[in-house]
């Protein structure tokens, strides 16, 4: 199979389903944006995680996939795909509060910075919340799911606080805003 289709060369693409859009399409842009934190995950798991954080990240990438496929199929159309729900909020509240627990109670904003890892699961966590905003505006026009936000919303929580292990494993100090 060879990787050019030549299908996009005049700047449409298409949804599941075969339906054709132009790739500036606001739904394209939301996949588009969650593989960016996919990657921006990635990136971060090329630093070399926490055994626990590589865990969390390698399930995050695989539910991104399914958050993708969710994204390029409105919830009405009838198709045989996996679907963000329920189970991913409560899978990623559990990996919040596992990791939370062996975090000291955040006091003050924190400047995102520290290890390599660290920094990188900051960049995925702004990449994160600008996919949420989009999906957010999305949903003014499209049919975007609410579970997919949720998600979103989520997930950013819970690469902060990865990013937060990263730093307190390698005992790099957290450095704390500092209002001027």
């Amino acid at each position: 199979m060879k990787i050019y289709t030549k299908t996009g060369d005049k700047g449409e693409t298409s949804l599941f389903g075969g339906q054709r859009v132009k790739k500036t399409n606001i739904r394209i842009e939301t996949y588009g944006t969650a593989d960016e934190l996919n990657s921006f995950i990635g990136l971060a798991r090329s630093f070399g995680l926490t055994d626990q954080n590589e865990t969390i990240a390698v399930q995050l990438q695989n539910d991104l996939f399914v958050l993708g496929a969710d994204l390029a199929t409105p919830p009405t159309k009838q198709a045989k795909i996996a679907r963000i729900g329920q189970t991913h909020f409560e899978q990623l509240e559990s990996f919040i509060d596992e990791v939370s627990a062996e975090l000291a109670p955040l006091t003050n904003f924190l400047l995102p910075t520290g290890t390599q890892s660290a920094s990188a699961l900051h960049i995925a966590r702004t990449v994160c919340r600008r996919a949420e905003r989009i999906c957010i505006e999305a949903r003014q026009s499209e049919d975007i799911s609410e579970d997919v936000i949720i998600y979103l919303n989520r997930l950013s929580d819970l690469l902060f606080v990865m990013a937060r292990l990263e730093n307190e494993r390698s005992n790099i100090p957290e450095t704390r805003w500092i209002a001027r």
